[in-house]
């Protein structure tokens, strides 16, 4: 065999193996999908820091005081928590020492108000044991639940999910969130809501049926909690109707207050 013989039979071998390379070779990624459009995050400002809190989920829970389960029809001494959700894009953050306007939303002729202290989570799980769901909360703010409560009455009355009278524009009315090494964590301390300098709402967070804990506890066997999520966590009694002009005055033992105006 001549030398020339011998290197085109080298040739031929390379070829024939680097032919068989690329063939088992993963075919080269994709491009990642491109969105078709940006959806900004929704985020809540934090007192004192740069950062914002990015929102993942809003969860709610109902008629958590014995007195405003018992004006909503419901027996407290009976009843487990139940929980709702808004949609993220519901937020309207109130800077501190404003007073923001609320726009009077479409459709209802009872718009009520609900004022609750607000739950941040920085991380979650599932099944998390009561005395270990407040190692999950980041911060705390002052909230406001608005709800189209003739809606709401009307789809229940019905037998019908009442997402509608819950579930709107600008319906998660809150506070900048507090970081919780800075507050503490909140089981006890007076909770009000006043219109146009009458306050209808008094009460205090230790007359909760479920703390903050146990609604984190209870949530997490439903749902994977996540860093993101908020929690609001249940109003006092005497929830009310407001028009437009009204101006709302939220207060929390260890939080600024809060306003809105109605427009």
């Amino acid at each position: 065999m001549t030398d020339l013989d011998r290197r085109t039979m080298l040739a031929t071998g390379a070829l024939a193996l680097a032919g068989a390379a690329a063939q088992s070779a993963p075919a080269h990624a994709e491009a990642a999908p491109k969105a078709m459009f940006p959806v900004p995050p929704v985020t809540i400002p934090i007192v004192g820091a740069t950062e914002v809190f990015q929102v993942r989920r809003i969860y709610c829970i109902g008629r958590n005081y014995a007195a405003h389960a018992l004006e909503r029809g419901s027996d407290p001494t009976r009843e487990p928590p139940f929980f709702f959700q808004k949609p993220t894009d519901a937020i309207q953050n109130v800077a501190i020492g404003t007073v923001a306007d609320h726009p009077y939303p479409s459709l209802t002729k009872n718009y009520h108000h609900e004022v609750e202290l607000v739950a941040a989570l920085k991380s979650g799980g599932t099944n998390i044991p009561a005395d270990k769901a407040l190692d999950h909360v980041y911060g705390y703010a002052l909230g406001l639940d608005m709800t189209r409560r003739d809606l709401q009455n009307g789809m229940a009355a019905e037998k019908k999910p009442w997402e509608i009278g819950k579930s709107f524009d600008h319906a998660a009315v809150l506070g900048p969130i507090h970081p919780a090494d800075k507050t503490g964590h909140f089981t006890r301390g007076a909770i009000s809501l006043a219109v146009n300098g009458t306050v209808r709402l008094s009460s205090d967070l230790k007359n909760m049926i479920w703390s903050v804990a146990e609604q984190i506890a209870k949530l997490s066997e439903a749902f994977e909690l996540k860093a993101g999520d908020i929690i609001y966590s249940g109003t006092p009694e005497n929830v009310g109707p407001v028009v437009k002009g009204d101006v709302l005055l939220c207060k929390l033992e260890g939080l600024p207050d809060m306003s809105i105006k109605i427009v």
